[in-house]
């Protein structure tokens, strides 16, 4: 009993100072009521003010979502439909856009060729890859390479007319080249510039930087090609001068398909610019079109000095053979790696 007096006794008079009972009631409802008001005063508040965990975060990932919105408006990219997707790259500012032209068939080598001229077009800024495919219906395994390419790329489909199919010497590629041309007068802006890539040839990375800077026409040497080995320009004193190619024949500029490359504003301002066709004449009668002259040519690759494209050949493979049937492949991984093979059929 003395200890619970003595315990009373703390509360009362070590807790609580030593106050009317009146004014200790009321001094417990004047804090309660202050709580209250408190209470109510943040129901209340305006949101937009009370800034709580929840809030700030959504206030971040709202301005995140706009930035991404200002970046996506100022880069030059496209959506040109299902076939085509341009996102995902570097698209610095200030950077001109580079527009890749490919031609492309359904053959064995096809995806390895497409593969190699992709992983150099990987390591270039601000770049949109055309790829003509000179097909009806698009080839799956060319979607499916694009698709996980990485680059900014666009599909377009383009045969050759019937009436050249049937002519000994073809103009290959040029419906491709034509189809990606019409593309640009579309989509392109006029600060970018053209570049005609065949899928089976090499480059260094270096070129696509150079021509980047390309004001009207720029021209640079080509590796492998005809029995002399090269195809350039005859530069002296920075300018061209004259052509050297193994096949001449009265072309005014004999150059390989490889070797020039066109501004976007150039093309642009020529609206009957387009490539004939005339098998071996695609590339002259093309920068005729454009109205240009020697003077005109900007020479890259130091002056013409250096080597950074190669008209490689890859090795033509047969058609792949059906599965011998004396080896069971059933419910292996071969099924898989046989749907992947060029057969022989479009």
């Amino acid at each position: 009993q003395n200890y619970k007096n003595a315990k009373r006794f703390y509360l009362i008079e070590i807790q609580m100072p030593r106050l009317p009972r009146r004014r200790q009631m009321m001094m417990v409802l004047c804090g309660a009521a202050t709580l209250l008001l408190l209470l109510t005063a943040l129901v209340h508040t305006d949101t937009q003010r009370y800034y709580s965990p929840l809030r700030i975060a959504d206030k971040l990932a709202t301005q995140r979502e706009q930035i991404a919105e200002v970046a996506a408006a100022d880069a030059d990219t496209f959506e040109p439909g299902s076939d085509g997707v341009c996102s995902g790259r570097r698209w610095p500012r200030g950077v001109r856009p580079l527009y890749i032209i490919t031609p492309t068939y359904p053959r064995a080598e096809q995806i390895p060729e497409l593969t190699r001229t992709g992983q150099t077009l990987l390591h270039v800024d601000a770049l949109v890859w055309i790829v003509v495919e000179d097909v009806n219906k698009a080839t799956k395994a060319v979607l499916h390479y694009l698709k996980s390419s990485g680059l900014c790329y666009v599909y377009l489909k383009a045969r050759m007319p019937v009436k050249y199919q049937k002519l000994k010497t073809k103009p290959r590629g040029v419906a491709n080249r034509n189809a990606g041309l019409t593309w640009i007068r579309k989509h392109a802006k006029r600060g970018g510039v053209i570049y005609f890539a065949d899928d089976d040839n090499t480059y260094d990375r270096r070129i696509f930087e150079q021509i980047r800077g390309t004001k009207k026409v720029s021209m640079f040497p080509v590796g492998l090609v005809t029995k002399l080995g090269v195809s350039s320009p005859v530069v002296r004193d920075g300018k061209v001068t004259d052509f050297y190619d193994g096949w001449i024949s009265n072309r005014k500029f004999a150059v390989d398909m490889a070797g020039f490359a066109v501004s976007v504003e150039k093309f642009l301002n020529s609206p009957k610019a387009a490539m004939p066709y005339i098998a071996g004449r695609e590339e002259t009668k093309f920068l005729e079109s454009l109205n240009i002259s020697n003077i005109d040519i900007e020479p890259l690759a130091n002056n013409c000095q250096e080597i950074l494209v190669w008209h490689t050949r890859t090795f033509k493979n047969a058609p792949a053979r059906p599965s011998p049937k004396e080896i069971n492949i059933t419910d292996s991984n071969i099924q898989s790696l046989l749907k992947q093979l060029w057969n022989g059929k479009r």
